[in-house]
């Protein structure tokens, strides 16, 4: 019995002795391996940044919104949109799709117009209206676009918005010999988001006979009967081209459809200086009306 005993007591240092060895291993080889420094970080592998911005570079462009009298931003504070706190509600980007977006109501309109906008208005010298090209010296812009939302009127049907222009300008001394008091001129070019279609408006003159003189006044042209592209666009994503040259404009959609103007009035326009407008300009004082409409890329070059 005593023997037994003894022997189950060995049995017992010896297992005590075997887990301290084991400890006394596990330390040195702990002590033996180098200290990793782990920094935390939010990111993850190969994570890659889920915003897309839009092709458009605005230092030459100032914008007009439906607030104020209006109100107009300009370079360079128009670069800085996506902090500004006025250009917010109005201009701003779907940094999903990689678009612009312009939204506007029926608010207030600027000088010689019923209707509100948020548009932009391309400034040669960034800053300032005051230097513009004629048709002799030619231009083009190009935009790839959608509209994204727009109200409906009484009738259901949507409302119409213009998309891009190509406005006239006075000169100062054109100004003062007709006698006016600012330098407003007709637009040539009106484009229109139009129940889904795009169409396109142009000026001419009431009588091609008219004086050196009296062509430079708003009552000497009218609205042509206009055109409508057959391609229905609705709320899709596609391309606008307008390309200006000596007596000559041309408007693509999709580069697939054109129409070409090259006739008199167009020959007779070059009296006027000329200025590119982008945007949405919604043709309607309807209550509750509203649009908004993307531009993924806008270019102009001269």
């Amino acid at each position: 019995m005593v023997e037994t005993k003894r022997h189950i007591n060995n049995l017992i240092r010896l297992f005590l002795v075997m887990i301290l060895f084991t400890l006394v291993c596990c330390e040195k080889s702990n002590s033996d391996v180098p200290d990793v420094k782990v920094e935390e970080t939010n990111e993850t592998v190969d994570e890659v940044p889920n915003y897309k911005l839009p092709n458009i570079d605005l230092n030459h462009w100032k914008v007009t919104l439906p607030i104020g009298n209006p109100t107009e931003v300009k370079p360079p504070e128009i670069l800085n949109y996506g902090t500004n706190e006025t250009l917010k509600p109005f201009f701003y980007n779907d940094s999903v799709n990689g678009a612009l977006v312009f939204y506007t109501y029926p608010g207030v309109s600027t000088t010689n117009s019923s209707y509100s906008r948020t548009e932009l208005r391309e400034q040669m010298v960034a800053g300032s209206n005051n230097t513009n090209w004629t048709f002799n010296q030619g231009g083009s812009m190009k935009g790839i676009l959608s509209m994204d939302a727009v109200s409906k009127d009484s009738n259901d049907k949507y409302h119409r918005t213009i998309i891009m222009q190509i406005h006239g300008r006075l000169t100062n001394e054109q100004r003062d010999l007709i006698g006016e008091d600012d330098n407003n001129a007709p637009p040539m070019l009106k484009i229109y988001w139009n129940y889904g279609y795009v169409r396109v408006k142009t000026k001419k003159l009431k009588d091609l006979n008219v004086s050196d003189v009296d062509i430079l006044k708003t009552d000497s042209w009218t609205d042509d009967e206009g055109h409508t592209f057959s391609k229905y666009v609705g709320f899709d994503k596609f391309t606008l081209e307008v390309k200006v040259a000596s007596g000559k404009m041309e408007v693509i959609l999709n580069d697939e459809e054109s129409i070409v103007y090259d006739d008199i009035h167009i020959q007779k326009w070059h009296v006027f200086e000329n200025y590119f407008k982008a945007g949405n300009y919604l043709v309607t004082r309807d209550e509750g009306a509203f649009a908004r409409i993307k531009y993924y890329k806008l270019e102009v070059s001269h």
